[in-house]
């Protein structure tokens, strides 16, 4: 047994401190940004904020909303090759570069891969998604991808460790999801004892990815604008979003009127509501490690969008940064002492 006694931060436990700027508007803040990947050897530009790869989230209509702005979209891996085949359709070569493909680890899923990505070549981005990315069969899966997949860029997660980030990296990935437990619809941390705090592990596997020259992805745990940002101020190159992209009229699910009031479910992809949809209840040998919960009726995402893009503008004029690539190297973090953390929260 080891205990580690160094502290460790989670979003609520910084602010930014600001600093001089000589902008004059957030509308001078550039929130592109351009990564060359380091396996699949291509430069990709866009607004590096994704939508999570969970069925309440990561739709083709989200898909296509999030495109507009130069975001990105996970898709989730629960769509057929049919529907896939007839969703691609008539799309012009630049929304390919907004999309991912999530895949499962099974061999079912690297069969049902290889047939979404034969439907167009176009296709450039894959995510191999897993609650738990330190087991070797992920590891030699993330390698049987790369072999098959020499030219695409390959997002592998999750993990919350630099020694982790970098093992996935050699293996074949190009860019690592972080974050085990920080999703507000993720029980791992009350079911099994296991978590990071998500700023702390940002940080950590931020410096070990871009040592080997590869990306990170801040997955879980944003639940405003500001989260988002301190995502990026913490050396994120992309951020992945679920609950805040829930409940629009692009997030899946029904809406269902309760008291009056409109609401949609969003669920955790490890809770038994996902699992009795789509794998026949929960094992007898494991527990979910995810809920559902009814989030308010949102409409459109476009006011999502605008309000979180519009945030991390704001947080680049207080701290100076022109360009978001620059917010890290302008970011001072203050910690919240307990007392003020509860008042700001």
């Amino acid at each position: 047994m080891h205990i580690e006694a160094d502290i460790k931060l989670g979003f609520k436990d910084v602010l930014f401190r600001p600093k001089r700027s000589t902008l004059a508007s957030r509308s001078q803040v550039d929130i592109r940004r351009t990564f060359l990947f380091k396996h699949a050897k291509e430069c990709w530009t866009g607004v590096p904020v994704i939508a999570a790869n969970m069925d309440t989230v990561g739709t083709f209509e989200m898909a296509e909303a999030l495109a507009v702005h130069g975001m990105l979209t996970a898709v989730h891996k629960h769509y057929s090759v049919d529907q896939w085949q007839q969703w691609l359709q008539d799309k012009d070569a630049d929304f390919f570069e907004r999309i991912m493909v999530s895949t499962g680890v099974s061999d079912n899923d690297f069969i049902k891969l290889g047939q979404v990505m034969a439907l167009d070549s176009r296709l450039r981005f894959i995510c191999i998604d897993v609650a738990n990315g330190y087991q070797q069969s992920f590891v030699d899966f993330v390698r049987r991808v790369r072999a098959n997949y020499p030219d695409q860029v390959i997002v592998a997660g999750n993990v919350v460790t630099g020694e982790m980030v970098e093992e996935l990296l050699i293996s074949g990935a190009d860019i690592v999801k972080v974050g085990i437990g920080p999703g507000s619809v993720c029980t791992t941390r009350v079911k099994t004892g296991v978590g990071y705090p998500q700023l702390s592990a940002v940080i950590e596997c931020a410096d070990a990815a871009h040592g080997l020259g590869g990306q990170i992805i801040s997955d879980g745990g944003c639940s405003c604008a500001g989260d988002v940002s301190k995502a990026f101020g913490g050396g994120a190159d992309f951020v992945m979003i679920g609950g805040m992209f829930a409940g629009h009229d692009q997030s899946g699910g029904e809406t269902i009127d309760k008291d009056g009031k409109a609401y949609r479910a969003f669920y955790g992809m490890s809770s038994s509501t996902a699992m009795d949809k789509y794998s026949g209840g929960v094992a007898n040998y494991r527990a979910s490690e995810g809920k559902t919960v009814m989030v308010p009726y949102r409409g459109d995402v476009e006011f999502t969008v605008q309000d979180i893009l519009g945030g991390v503008r704001s947080t680049c004029t207080y701290v100076g940064a022109a360009k978001l690539k620059e917010l890290t190297k302008r970011t001072t973090f203050i910690r919240v002492q307990e007392q003020e953390n509860r008042v700001f929260n």
